[in-house]
């Protein structure tokens, strides 16, 4: 997920003024979901599919956070081999 067609530059991410705590690898499905919110003055049944899309790579980047941190966990559980 953390792929180039996801990752916003940081220019845009300035242009766009997103919060530091959202500028990940989703950052590129965010800009345009808060423009149409912005556009639809936040109506909640107005940009689905954006939110959809955001919210999804959102949670693909917590499934490999939470798969890097077992494989941390398992690694310091394996007892070191000489």
């Amino acid at each position: 997920m953390a792929s180039s067609e996801y990752s916003a530059s940081r220019e845009e991410m300035m242009a766009a003024r997103l919060p530091l705590g959202a500028r990940d690898a989703c950052a590129k499905l965010l800009i345009p979901l808060n423009q149409c919110r912005a556009d639809s003055f936040y109506l909640p049944w107005k940009c689905e599919d954006e939110r959809h899309a955001y919210e999804r790579c959102e949670y693909h980047l917590f499934l490999l956070r939470m798969k890097k941190m077992q494989e941390i966990r398992e690694s310091q559980l394996q007892p070191a081999t000489s």
